[in-house]
């Protein structure tokens, strides 16, 4: 199979419908968030434009994806780091966005208790945590290379509340946003 090759309707209905019947016969790769399954998966399906199939899973691995946590379609599970490496380059690039722990276990094939837990050990840091500081990082290079109001600094980086976000960007640098701002670009 090719990237450029889309699911036949056939294909689509067995990822839909986890039907088992057909693991073995083809893989398919979430390309949104680097893992392939089986079609068994009982993972929520992916978008259908966001998949690519796979006659085999070395193809899948051999393409760069990795296997899901839920199906283990190599039958071996992915170590615990790659896993959450993976979790980290999809938070990495839709911090923006509205991320909670229900939603990144989803997408990453796990529960939220077990990403939880395995991204604390691993990250030594809770995912939450990982985002806000991600998240007011971004902020804070926002804050100093444009003149934006600070509620739109706040929207851009996900936190679109601007109470929330000058709360939340206070607990983790000890001033404001506007003192930042103010602080760090005087001559």
């Amino acid at each position: 199979m090719t990237d450029s090759e889309s699911a036949s309707d056939e294909q689509w209905q067995a990822i839909v419908g986890n039907d088992a019947s057909y693991d073995g016969r083809f893989f398919y790769a979430v390309k949104t968030t680097g893992i392939f399954c089986r079609p068994s998966c009982k993972s929520r399906p992916p978008k259908r434009e966001n998949i690519q199939l796979f006659h085999s899973a070395d193809e899948a691995l051999s393409a760069r994806f990795r296997p899901c946590k839920r199906c283990k379609p190599t039958g071996q599970r992915l170590p615990d780091a790659e896993w959450v490496a993976l979790i980290v380059e999809y938070i990495d690039r839709y911090y923006m966005e509205t991320l909670t722990l229900d939603k990144l276990a989803e997408l990453s094939h796990g529960s939220p208790y077990h990403l939880h837990r395995t991204f604390k050990r691993v990250m030594g840091t809770t995912p939450v945590a990982y985002i806000q500081q991600l998240r007011i990082d971004k902020a804070k290079e926002e804050l100093l290379a444009s003149n934006r109001p600070i509620a739109d600094v706040g929207a851009s980086v996900g936190m679109p509340s601007p109470p929330y976000f000058i709360t939340l960007f206070k607990k983790w640098t000890g001033v404001t946003p506007a003192s930042y701002r103010q602080s760090n670009t005087r001559s």
